[in-house]
């Protein structure tokens, strides 16, 4: 399966302002010497030299995630912003995409607001499955395209739309997709794809408790040995601390849930909107520390940015 990335902020989309981006523009310009701008092969050197949060943003999108099996079924976890690229770019694929299979974790703002914004649902050709353990789903996505709110209703999406309420996990082509109450105001699922031979987790708006820690069944089977590990790790630890009950996770909690569950591959995500690059990737250095300094082996952290993409 093929996972990537076009929405990865929470709460509202956090886009840069001119004022940052003037600022590393600048800091990049501090850091030439006249030898690296000798030769093309010396610019380039110099680029990839430079940190990552200085040649490279997070992004500022709220989440939306594609996973595209091996046999090219199209699943979508969550509705935020960045699913407006991901339209457009569904709408330039040469493969024409018809199916398509649109899980919410939960149906917050930030999770829903760039439904009316994606191109294929206006698409007569395309079908449109939406699912969802709420059984509020329907109406909800519906009420944020009413006036007066929006212009346009649902109704004006051209795609078949069928709304599914999950009571029991799904088998779709190659995949099975399985779901998890969390912990999260008004209760937030995470989704577990598999095909059988790989397992991806995606755990966005959620507020790691003991109980996740607990060696049952069914945390076990759920979370046990997963492949790639997608979590909310909005907060330091010490923020945490401060807005607890908020729905947030600390990026040294969920360290030690991944290693908790034998987990391989971690990838941070739902970045708060007032952090900026710099600030996100020495967040992912101190939770790399933390893997390190906790002797923890076999685990990878990444920092979930717009465009990554992960090949299982």
């Amino acid at each position: 399966m093929k996972i990537r990335f076009w929405g990865v902020r929470g709460s509202i989309p956090s886009p840069q302002s001119p004022a940052q981006i003037k600022s590393k523009i600048s800091s990049i310009i501090e850091r030439i010497t006249p030898a690296d701008l000798e030769s093309p092969q010396s610019r380039e050197r110099f680029l990839s030299d430079l940190p990552p949060w200085l040649f490279g943003t997070a992004g500022g999108n709220t989440p939306c995630l594609q996973v595209e099996s091996d046999e090219q079924y199209q699943f979508i976890l969550d509705a935020g912003s960045g699913i407006r690229e991901l339209g457009i770019a569904l709408s330039k694929s040469r493969r024409k995409t018809k199916d398509i299979y649109l899980f919410f974790s939960h149906l917050h703002w930030d999770h829903i607001q760039g439904l009316p914004f994606f191109g294929p649902a206006y698409d007569p050709g395309v079908t449109l499955h939406f699912y969802s353990p709420h059984s509020t789903m329907e109406m909800a996505l519906k009420q944020q395209m009413h006036a007066p709110c929006f212009p346009i209703t649902i109704d004006s999406m051209n795609a078949k739309k069928y709304f599914h309420i999950l009571t029991e996990p799904v088998h779709i082509g190659d995949m099975h997709v399985y779901y998890k109450q969390m912990n999260h105001p008004g209760s937030s699922y995470s989704y577990m794809l598999t095909d059988g031979k790989k397992r991806f987790i995606y755990a966005t708006d959620t507020e790691l408790s003991p109980n996740d820690f607990q060696r049952n069944d069914e945390n076990a089977a759920f979370f046990g040995g997963a492949d790639v590990l997608v979590i909310d790790a909005q907060y330091t630890l010490g923020e945490a601390i401060e807005k607890y009950n908020w729905g947030h996770s600390a990026f040294s909690l969920a360290v030690d849930f991944a290693s908790n569950w034998g987990i391989s591959k971690l990838i941070l995500f739902h970045h708060d909107p007032t952090y900026d690059d710099k600030k996100l990737f020495n967040i992912l250095q101190s939770a790399r520390w933390y893997t390190e300094h906790s002797a923890i082996k076999g685990l990878e952290v990444l920092l979930a940015t717009e465009g990554m993409e992960i090949v299982l």
